[in-house]
């Protein structure tokens, strides 16, 4: 069975799990129907990949043969290449798959349900930030003297004033930018199907609609709102940009900009944030403009601290 049955899932699927029909068709209708984000699809894959190799090694090849012990060596094994975020969440995967492959009578008991994952606590996020000044020198040494760098532009200040995912972005309409009040306003799709709308500051509302206006896209309601170029040209196309394309962007204009900084899609969110926090923001109003459901999650994103660390740091006068 081939993963055309499982959307996101490139490849063979997993023989430990799909070597009864039962437990094939249990393990389509997981990926297929009851886990709907596409990246929560791929991690959770990519664990289900990760333990059905392992268990091709020590000779198991049907559920039935899996017991708390198995799960446990996986974790260990899993522990010496990768973080312990990595592994909490493939150790979660397997446990919400064996739950599922449970309720569906395929096997009798979780294997997984009793073994504990390594302990984690994070209270500062490890996405790279760049400094108000940084960010401003990046969006202003793109040249918007030709269409794709107006789009990039437009692109990464929303992601700074908006706290925007990556995703939510490059998944907006031309019609998710529309005027109420005599201001701009933004309508993003967030995770779990979560419709978020704010205003726009000037600065985005500016980049907006010089962007859409160069563009000539401003009739194509309905049309992606950050578009691909065709080649070198600098000609739109009428396909989205992806999450991929964003990437390299950035590190492209980062670099040009002489940023140093490793910089990714989400240090933008991480920008805005704390630029707004360290403005008088108060955190209970940026974990709404961010769309998260706890303030302890927008507070990951707060790296304020980091300026305070640095200064004692340099207190060591030696």
């Amino acid at each position: 069975m081939t993963s055309e049955l499982i959307p996101g899932s490139p490849g063979v699927l997993p023989s430990v799990f799909t070597a009864r029909p039962a437990a094939r068709a249990r393990m389509r209708d997981f990926f297929s129907s009851h886990i709907r984000n596409p990246n929560t699809r791929r991690a959770y894959m990519e664990a289900v990949r990760q333990f059905s190799a392992f268990c091709a090694e020590i000779s198991i090849v049907d559920l039935a043969q899996v017991e708390p012990v198995h799960v446990a060596a996986f974790v260990e094994l899993q522990l010496r290449t990768q973080s312990k975020p990595t592994v909490k969440v493939r150790l979660a995967a397997l446990r919400m798959l064996f739950d599922w492959m449970v309720v569906g009578q395929i096997i009798p008991l979780n294997p997984a349900h009793a073994v504990r994952g390594p302990k984690h606590t994070q209270r500062s996020g490890k996405t790279p930030v760049l400094q108000a000044d940084e960010a401003r020198t990046l969006i202003d040494a793109i040249d918007t003297t030709f269409l794709p760098g107006l789009r990039d532009r437009a692109l990464i200040a929303l992601m700074v004033y908006t706290f925007a995912r990556v995703g939510a972005a490059v998944s907006m309409r031309v019609e998710d930018f529309y005027v109420q009040g005599r201001r701009g306003w933004v309508r993003l799709h967030e995770k779990g199907g979560k419709e978020h709308e704010m205003p726009t500051h000037h600065n985005l509302d500016r980049y907006l609609e010089e962007y859409i206006a160069a563009a000539g896209i401003g009739e194509d309601r309905k049309g992606p709102l950050f578009r691909t170029t065709r080649g070198r040209s600098g000609e739109l196309t009428g396909n989205s940009l992806l999450q991929s394309d964003v990437w390299r962007m950035i590190r492209r204009r980062a670099l040009a900009a002489g940023i140093k900084t490793e910089i990714g899609c989400h240090t933008f969110r991480a920008t805005g944030i704390t630029a707004y926090l360290k403005n008088g923001g108060r955190l209970e109003i940026a974990q709404q403009m961010a769309a998260h459901e706890s303030a302890r999650t927008t507070g990951l994103y707060d790296r304020r601290s980091d300026e305070v660390s640095l200064t004692e740091v340099e207190r060591i006068s030696i």
